[in-house]
Formats: structure tokens, C-alpha cells, sequence
């Protein structure tokens, strides 16, 4: 049975992440923002405006920080529910900075950003050894 090969912490982020960048308007409703992961089949998406990424929204957070406080997701915004500010990474950094930085600030997933525009997501397993 073939495996994935082993992650190569020396490898560029461009080469491991997922893409493209899957973003929505910082006023988009929370309802916008779960139908368009459910139809990409991500849990994750990107808070952007005019290309520069303003935080990430992923599925827990709908869940935690709007419907269990009982929110109606189509009158909050994205950017009033998403994580502000993410940490994020150039496309052109090792693996293993994308891994100690996600460590650091302890998050799953990195927007990868380069000349102010996102161009996809890094995730912890993207940085991690498959398991078998």
C-alpha cells in the first residue's frame, strides 16, 4: 500500500499548502461563510479585503463563538466572529517554520501571504508526518 513521503521541514510552504487562498468579505454573514466550506469541503476560510487577509474563520468558531450564544448567523459578519490578525507565513519559508510557528501561537492553520495577498492555507497536517 503506498504511503505519502515523508515531510520535508526543509521544503518550501508553496510546495505543502493547500490552495488557492478560499476567502469571503470581512460583511459576509456566517451563513455565506459555512455554505461556501461546506461546498468546498473546508473548515476553514479566509476573512480578506481587497486581498489582504483581515483573520480566519473556521467552522469552530461558528460553532463556539456564535451558535452556542445562540447568534443568528445571518445578522453577524464574518469579521465580528472570526480570529483577527492571523499569524501568517510567506510562501517561500520552511515547513518547519510554518510547524514552530503554529506551536507558538498555538493555531491549526496559517494563511500563506505574499506581497500582501493570500495566497492559500498551511495546516498542521500539512507539517506533519503521516500517520500510518
Amino acid at each position: 500500500m503506498p504511503h505519502d513521503p515523508p515531510r520535508d521541514p526543509a521544503r518550501p510552504v508553496r510546495e505543502v499548502m493547500t490552495r488557492p487562498a478560499i476567502w469571503v468579505r470581512p460583511d459576509a454573514s456566517l451563513v455565506e461563510a459555512a455554505q461556501l466550506m461546506r461546498a468546498q469541503d473546508i473548515g476553514d476560510v479566509l476573512i480578506a479585503s481587497e486581498g489582504k487577509v483581515l483573520g480566519v474563520l473556521t467552522d469552530r468558531d461558528i460553532t463556539l463563538r456564535a451558535v452556542a450564544e445562540g447568534v443568528d448567523p445571518l445578522a453577524v459578519t464574518c469579521h465580528a466572529i472570526c480570529t483577527p490578525d492571523p499569524v501568517t507565513i510567506g510562501p517561500d519559508e520552511e515547513v518547519a517554520e510554518a510547524a514552530a510557528l503554529m506551536r507558538r501561537h498555538a493555531v491549526g492553520r496559517l494563511p500563506v501571504v505574499e506581497a500582501g495577498r493570500a495566497l492559500g492555507v498551511i495546516s498542521r497536517g500539512d507539517v506533519t508526518e503521516p500517520r500510518i
